[in-house]
């Protein structure tokens, strides 16, 4: 029997424009729990204890809000894309998505 383990991102997102890949296709998704899990993916993938340090939180609040299962405040993402140097761009919608809103 094969064994198989659960696809974890964190352990694929070793570069700036993956990262930055792999956040755009889940804040796209209009899913608050998946956009979390995507942001404590890459947070994990830049070392975890270290974000926290930058963020000023700490490493198990972290872990908390960003599992997907919890609402982090706004304030903790803000923190969270700064420590790991991501900007919030906002960009016009395409008029296709914009009409299926």
């Amino acid at each position: 029997m094969v064994k198989t383990r659960p696809f974890d991102a964190a352990e694929v997102l070793d570069s700036p424009e993956m990262i930055a890949a792999y956040l755009t296709e889940a804040f796209g998704s209009d899913d608050p729990a998946l956009m979390a899990r995507a942001i404590g993916a890459v947070a994990r993938s830049q070392d975890m204890a270290a974000v926290a340090g930058k963020a000023g939180r700490s490493r198990e609040n972290l872990y908390r809000a960003l599992g997907g299962d919890a609402r982090p405040e706004f304030s903790t993402v803000i923190k969270v894309l700064h420590a790991l140097g991501i900007d919030l761009i906002a960009q016009p919608r395409s008029a296709e998505a914009a009409q299926v809103s």
